[in-house]
């Protein structure tokens, strides 16, 4: 039953997404309007035909000419489509989304790439875009994290950990009123900022492992690297030095396949 229920409310939400994809597309260019009617010409009138035909119409409507506040809708309208059709290239779009009304997408791109490229910086858009993803996937690591948090402080291991360390804290002595029960919440709110969680797979966010400081520390990464492997490369290959302890260890763990984290339980 909620499966199916599931399905009814999906299929007219997608039904209404998709009408107001489409809708802009059809209509992005003169609304619900057709550009050529608009201006009282065929679709295959030249650019004589159309600067004649709009000049005889913005003369007719201009709003110094003609007081009716409908006649002045009707200049911008008419205004708008001159815009479109006197240029070639924005023309042969809106012919092309005339012949091509299903490629919504396409279409839409295009519309919004020829009225607002050439204003927008690719700069800004790159950064636009690297804070938002930077902003989810901080989001993302955080709403995790807290999630394997809430569950680890479930477990009788946790509240074994947190009743030790009260314990400690006030040198083995017991509130005698609260007995066996649970801690109280400030005391246990103190006790788990005291107890760091390292929980694999759904680590404590941190700003220098998001998308944009990634990207932006990119050069300083790639240099790094890079001297990194000439160091090696001179010491054991050139040189034909003796491997350190360090880099042995390296050479060993990468060999094994063993994750840097495990390694130096291991090792250490």
């Amino acid at each position: 039953m909620e499966a199916s229920a599931s399905i009814r409310w999906c299929v007219p939400t997608l039904l209404l997404l998709l009408f107001l994809l489409i809708q802009p597309s059809i209509s992005i260019y003169c609304d619900e309007d057709d550009c050529y009617d608009l201006l009282g010409v065929s679709q295959n009138a030249n650019a004589s035909e159309i600067k004649k035909a709009y000049y005889k119409l913005s003369l007719k409507h201009h709003p110094d000419k003609n007081p009716d506040p409908e006649s002045k809708k009707k200049f911008v309208k008419i205004a708008n489509a001159y815009e479109i059709l006197k240029d070639e290239a924005t023309r042969e779009q809106y012919d092309y989304a005339i012949a091509h009304p299903e490629e919504v997408f396409y279409n839409t791109a295009r519309y919004y790439h020829a009225y607002y490229g050439h204003k927008t910086d690719t700069r800004a858009v790159l950064v636009g875009l690297l804070l938002v993803l930077s902003g989810f996937q901080y989001l993302n690591q955080w709403t995790r994290y807290k999630q394997a948090v809430d569950m680890v402080k479930k477990t009788p291991a946790y509240k074994n950990k947190l009743k030790a360390m009260e314990l400690e804290r006030t040198g083995g002595v017991t509130n005698k009123k609260k007995g066996n029960k649970q801690i109280n919440k400030k005391m246990e709110e103190e006790l788990s900022e005291e107890l760091e969680l390292q929980i694999k797979g759904a680590e404590k966010p941190s700003v220098w492992e998001l998308i944009g400081v990634r990207f932006i520390l990119l050069p300083y990464t790639l240099g790094k690297l890079l001297l990194w492997y000439g160091c090696w490369f001179w010491r054991y290959q050139v040189k034909q030095a003796p491997y350190s302890w360090e880099d042995a260890s390296y050479l060993t763990r990468r060999s094994l396949g063993v994750p840097s984290d495990s390694w130096r339980h291991v090792v250490w």
